[in-house]
């Protein structure tokens, strides 16, 4: 299965801040009508908008609302499943099955959503900033989305997970600062690539035993990833996909995550370690606990929806990763 996407533009198009997005080729359309999509998508995050109008709004909207209904997860690796770029079956996990997924997979799923709405959009790939070494992961290891709305260009990204997810696109400008509740959010034109950066509001935790927890961030300003405009497919992240859930070394082998944003902040399970976050005008209020393996069944369903078929391993080893 999965489909084909735009063909790859040169080397010397692909950093021009005005790459034209492409439609995907009509493989793309890989469900039967939009009864399905209207009634499964659409409820699965709550969308009541009106679903052929393809404008500013609309995008914004049924991005805050997937981010908001859909968590950033990778539980179906500790839990003796494989990810896969499948559209089918990516679809079937997220909408049918009310799991969520990972970056290649929520961005996947909603790049075709984007396209069954009548946006322009284009998928592309992005290098992870590695804060231990101070440089960008080799790899392509992020898909987002690149949207086109009336000759302005937005970065819509909904599965970057915890205090980093942005809750709306952010329009392609070098520069510009962009507030959000999660913090302020700058995309940067270097001449050779895209970065994201955010500047965060202090995190402040309530239960002083965790306060050198290592998945407490104390850098206010940190860069997230950079890109190029070169449009790509579900097979450039295939070879990375399999890699990030096999090799030892990969953040998600290591830790096992689950975020979920909320209207005020966002919650996430990170191995045992449960966190509530509070966004405030001028802190983040840090709630943390451990869960007891007797408790994480309950708390996955009650806190993120989730309901996992097979028997889920916790982990939380040592690992660049902060809320």
């Amino acid at each position: 299965a999965g489909f084909s996407g735009p063909q790859l533009i040169s080397d010397s198009q692909k950093d021009s801040e005005n790459v034209c997005c492409t439609q995907m080729s009509p493989h793309f359309n890989l469900f039967p009508g939009k009864m399905d999509f209207e009634f499964s998508y659409l409820n699965r995050i709550g969308f009541t908008g009106q679903y052929g109008k393809a404008d500013l709004d609309n995008l914004f909207t049924i991005h805050k609302l997937h981010v908001m209904n859909i968590p950033f997860e990778n539980l179906s690796i500790h839990s003796g499943e494989k990810n896969t770029m499948d559209l089918h079956i990516i679809y079937d996990k997220i909408v049918k099955r009310n799991r969520g997924g990972w970056c290649c997979e929520n961005n996947l799923l909603f790049s075709w959503i984007l396209m069954e709405m009548g946006y322009k959009s284009t998928i592309l790939g992005s290098k992870v900033f590695n804060s231990l070494e101070q440089e960008f992961l080799p790899m392509d290891s992020h898909l987002i989305n690149l949207v086109e709305i009336d000759g302005k260009q937005y970065i819509a990204d909904v599965s970057f997970g915890v205090s980093c997810q942005i809750w709306h696109p952010l329009e392609l400008i070098s520069g510009k600062d962009q507030p959000q509740l999660p913090g302020v959010f700058r995309l940067i034109n270097n001449g050779m690539q895209w970065v994201l950066e955010k500047t965060s509001r202090k995190q402040l935790v309530q239960d002083k035993a965790f306060a050198n927890s290592s998945l407490i961030d104390k850098r206010l300003t940190k860069t997230l990833y950079s890109f190029t405009l070169t449009p790509r497919d579900a097979d450039h992240f295939r070879e990375t996909s399999d890699c990030l859930q096999t090799s030892p070394d990969s953040l998600f082998m290591l830790k096992s995550i689950c975020s979920l944003q909320t209207p005020t902040g966002f919650r996430a399970l990170i191995g045992w370690t449960y966190s509530e976050v509070t966004f405030k005008e001028d802190s983040d209020l840090v709630d943390m606990k451990e869960i007891p393996d007797c408790e994480i069944e309950a708390l996955l369903r009650e806190k993120f929806n989730l309901v996992l078929v097979n028997k889920f391993t916790p982990k939380n080893n040592k690992a660049d990763y902060c809320i």
